[in-house]
């Protein structure tokens, strides 16, 4: 009878401290703060918010001032809301020439480049991968390959395998990869902008580190007519020339606060609520003329997500102490958060979770899509956190999309941090996600706030839900990230 007095007193207690929270982020969180933040930061005059032009310093600006008006606690180091990311800026190279067979290709761009001057037979090396070089002898040679490999050649693992496969041909002693991609024209024209554009990468500590680059080519090969005809004859006339990029130093910033926890044992472990805060700029026209790809879903929603926590929890701070992180340079490779991992302001093993919110669109007003939910052990507290207002907490409909690893979280797991990533609800990586993901249409009215309101509400509460848990959240049993936990841990 004892006993079932105290659950019943137990679970009294959580029903009413779960409403009072409820009540709580109601007050908090409202639509119109919301499309204050998304139309702001979504607005034509921030232009993009790409890293490192003055508009996305005018975003940084207005995020540190909202953290500051919370009554959030600056970054310890700094005594301001940022922390400087040191970025290294490289410019296509001035020249940029190809013919095959006389014939000059339009299409490419230089993923990496040095000082090439080359005239002769160039080689067909399959899809220049380590079985590819076994007896043949590439020293010197101009090297024509396949992207990807036999089991998948889109261009994102295209991508993936490039390190792999310049490093091979740097070690065959290959003067250059020119790769044949069957990519079509929207995706041509994202890689277009973002290799023919000037690039950002973080900016090494050590000038040695800047070794000769191997010059590495892509080239559009709509339906891969280009590449069978070069595997069909096997030698290839090629006249190569290009150029080294330029480089440049670009400064950019994160922005980061603090709320310390209200518990004296559990406030030496942080809960982070991430977002990037950058978008892509401006680009392509569409079919209307527009060239500012205003990014209110990628990624003002990630943003306002994070905002919204740190309003709520300085007003009401979980037993857990709660990090504030949005990043620059996500557009342009997880900049930021790679530059945070390697540069921690709090030392990382006290971080227990890493709570990132990122965006593409939505196709499903019920869901909130969470990457990685069942990864974690606090699966159950997102999921009750959703249906608190009134949608569902599902797993990643896409695997095939490799969007785990395609956010800031991933540098966190990679160190053993648990880390899902909290989206807008969608069924296939299609339709209205597609439509809105990358383009000039992503505008801040062409949401639905009614929705982002529950999405909102639905994150902060399994923000607050987290945090106050006296149990310390972990990666799921077999996790690849286990190990790392461990490691960092100590456990």
């Amino acid at each position: 009878m004892k006993h079932l007095l105290y659950c019943l007193t137990v679970l009294f207690i959580t029903s009413c401290f779960a409403q009072d929270t409820k009540t709580q982020i109601e007050t908090t969180i409202t639509s119109d703060v919301i499309k204050g933040h998304i139309y702001f930061l979504a607005d034509d005059l921030l232009k993009g918010r790409e890293t490192g032009t003055p508009e996305n310093k005018i975003a940084a600006a207005y995020l540190a001032n909202q953290l500051r008006t919370y009554g959030v606690n600056p970054n310890p180091e700094t005594g301001d809301f940022y922390q400087e990311v040191k970025l290294q800026k490289e410019s296509a190279p001035t020249t940029l020439e190809l013919k095959l067979n006389d014939v000059s290709i339009k299409n490419l761009v230089a993923l990496s480049s040095s000082n090439v001057d080359f005239s002769g037979n160039a080689m067909y090396l399959g899809y220049g991968l380590e079985e590819d070089y076994a007896g043949q002898d590439t020293k010197g040679k101009v090297l024509l390959i396949k992207a990807g490999s036999e089991d998948t050649k889109d261009a994102r693992a295209s991508f993936r395998l490039r390190s792999q496969k310049e490093e091979l041909a740097q070690k065959h002693g290959a003067l250059a990869i020119i790769e044949f991609l069957d990519a079509k024209d929207n995706m041509w024209s994202f890689i277009d902008h973002n290799f023919n554009e000037p690039r950002l990468s973080v900016a090494k500590n050590n000038a040695s580190e800047d070794s000769k680059e191997l010059t590495y080519i892509w080239v559009q090969d709509l339906g891969a007519d280009l590449i069978s005809e070069v595997s069909t004859n096997k030698k290839s006339q090629v006249t190569l020339k290009t150029s080294t990029k330029v480089l440049s130093d670009v400064t950019s910033q994160n922005v980061v606060g603090i709320v310390e926890g209200t518990d004296p044992q559990l406030k030496n472990e942080y809960i982070i609520y991430s977002a990037h805060y950058d978008h892509v700029g401006i680009g392509t026209p569409d079919e209307t003329g527009d060239t500012i790809y205003n990014g209110a879903r990628d990624n003002a929603v990630g943003t306002t997500t994070v905002l919204s926590m740190a309003e709520h929890l300085a007003k009401h701070p979980t037993k857990r102490s709660a990090l504030f992180i949005l990043f620059t340079g996500e557009e342009k490779g997880l900049l930021g958060s790679q530059y945070y991992v390697d540069n921690p302001i709090l030392p990382l093993n006290q971080m227990v979770y890493c709570f990132n919110s990122d965006n593409a669109g939505y196709n499903d007003k019920s869901l909130a899509t969470i990457i990685g939910l069942p990864r974690t052990t606090a699966e159950q507290h997102i999921k009750n956190a959703a249906k608190t207002f009134g949608i569902t907490a599902v797993d990643d409909p896409a695997p095939e999309q490799g969007l785990f690893d395609r956010s800031d979280n991933v540098h966190f797991a990679k160190k053993g941090i648990p880390s899902p990533t909290f989206s807008l609800g969608f069924t296939a990586f299609n339709g209205d996600v597609t439509k809105y993901y990358h383009r000039p249409g992503d505008e801040a009215d062409s949401l639905d706030y009614d929705y982002l309101e529950q999405f909102f509400r639905a994150y902060v509460m399994a923000g607050t839900l987290i945090g106050n848990d006296p149990v310390t959240p972990t990666w799921t049993k077999g996790d690849k990230y286990e190990e790392a936990a461990k490691e960092l841990y100590g456990n």
